[in-house]
């Protein structure tokens, strides 16, 4: 199953996005406070769509061979034990009439430990890092909230250029859409899904998981 095509227009959307986030950096120097070793977005929980989980997932397999790899893979595991565990929760109260909102906006305000994190807090996987993580620093907006990293000097509320990431999620989606069309998926929907960093790390994305069709 080769996805190259599909990894090179996913790239291709990961420098427009670090293009971005270097003239913002560029025009406000003082604001954006990303050093070396700076781990702060390396505990922010979110997911990725299906084609950044299948391109870090095959660049994993590709940087990592051995006990580094099944090390990895086991802090991988635990830590999606613990994501499962919180979403599991989350569900229940919003099952029992909490809002959604509020829970996902409790659930922000967790961190866990991302397990591509290094001991010496460097990413292991900086170069191929996602989406999310390349954009954190900078002024962005969801739903039409705002949002700003607490260790930036961007100041709530004041006009700063920023970067709509509905629109990069939508066509992280459309990337996704495609990849499933043409892979021939027997999961239509299969682009919907939102998967954590930890979890791309553990799964086995293969033919089966994917549900490609077996020809004949």
């Amino acid at each position: 199953m080769n996805l190259k095509e599909h990894f090179v227009k996913y790239e291709a959307l990961v420098q427009v996005v670090d293009a971005v986030f270097e003239r913002v950096k560029k025009d406000y120097p003082k604001e954006v406070f990303c050093r070396e070793k700076c781990s702060d977005c390396c505990y922010a929980i979110f997911d990725l769509t299906l084609i950044e989980a299948l391109y870090l997932k095959d660049k994993f397999l590709k940087n990592f061979i051995g006990k580094e790899k099944n090390d990895l893979i086991e802090i991988a595991g635990k830590t999606d034990r613990v994501l499962t565990k919180m979403k599991r929760e989350a569900f229940k109260e919003i099952k029992k009439g909490s809002k959604e909102l509020e829970i996902v906006g409790k659930m922000s305000q967790e961190r866990v430990r991302c397990p591509l994190l290094g001991e010496d807090n460097l990413c292991v996987m900086y170069e191929n890092r996602p989406i999310t993580c390349r954009v954190y620093g900078i002024p962005t907006s969801t739903a039409g909230v705002s949002h700003i990293c607490g260790r930036t000097n961007f100041i709530q509320g004041q006009p700063y250029p920023t970067l709509n990431m509905d629109k990069i999620y939508t066509q992280l989606q459309l990337l996704s859409a495609q990849l499933v069309v043409d892979i021939k998926s027997s999961n239509i929907k299969m682009h919907e899904m939102l998967i954590p960093v930890s979890m791309a790390l553990v799964t086995q994305f293969n033919e089966d998981y994917l549900g490609v069709k077996k020809d004949g």
